[in-house]
């Protein structure tokens, strides 16, 4: 199985610990996000993994080479002159996963390096498959300022940002409100759809597809913990091992 570890983003609000390296390279317990996302990873069968870098760009690229790369076949992504966004971060990085053309059909896993969780991938991976989806996010009944709105049968329909109204690109009644997880199970068929360019949110171009009648599909994650470890508090409640 293949992946992409979006590592690139400026970790500010991680600062201080983010003012002479990356994000990737914070530590929780002794260990970096980065291995903590690519061991993770790992015992899930994933065996090629795509990583983008933008800050402290080869400090990554040189630590990645002083654990020989965590036994993985990896490349880089080097966003050195503009920091992409998620979206065109996997733009840039498509030909890691349209160069084999007997794969087209294998799905893959992007993931955000700034996330703990216990989301059984395998299943995630499962669950992408039997339904046929384009792209299917983890999901989670939970507070925050981002909601994504799903119809019941788990087809993405809108996204609601706090402060503004909701926005809708199907006409669907009853959505449900779900907060992304930054786990994603992505078909390669996906890839050449992205048509937005420069930085943008890869939630842009699911909403544009799923008004189009995409198959953007909800796994509910619910059953599983998860922890956001982008800011300087929540790396350190972790660390203590608060709820």
């Amino acid at each position: 199985m293949r992946a992409m570890v979006l590592a690139a983003g400026l970790g500010t609000r991680l600062r201080p610990l983010t003012k002479d390296r990356p994000k990737a390279l914070v530590e929780m317990g002794g260990r970096t996000l980065l291995e903590i996302t690519l061991t993770r990873l790992a015992s899930f069968g994933v065996r090629e993994v795509i990583v983008n870098v933008h800050h402290y760009a080869d400090m990554v690229v040189e630590y990645l080479k002083s654990r020989d790369n965590f036994g993985l076949h990896l490349e880089i992504s080097r966003e050195d002159d503009l920091l992409l966004d998620t979206g065109g971060g996997l733009k840039k990085a498509a030909w890691f996963f349209l160069q084999d053309l007997a794969r087209l059909d294998e799905p893959f896993l992007v993931h955000n390096v700034d996330v703990l969780s216990t989301i059984d991938l395998h299943r995630m991976v499962e669950f992408h498959r039997e339904r046929r989806a384009l792209a299917t996010l983890a999901v989670q009944q939970r507070e925050s300022s981002r909601q994504l709105l799903f119809s019941a049968d788990d087809e993405l329909s809108g996204r609601w940002i706090s402060g503004r109204d909701p926005e809708f690109v199907r006409p669907i009644p009853n959505l449900k409100a779900l907060a992304f997880s930054g786990i994603h199970a992505i078909s390669p068929r996906l890839l050449p759809k992205i048509t937005e360019e420069g930085p943008f949110s890869i939630i842009e171009t699911y909403l544009r597809l799923a008004g189009e009648g995409e198959k953007i599909l909800a796994f509910r994650a619910d059953e599983y913990r998860w922890r956001d470890l982008g800011k300087l508090e929540d790396l350190r409640e972790a660390e203590s091992g608060s709820s």
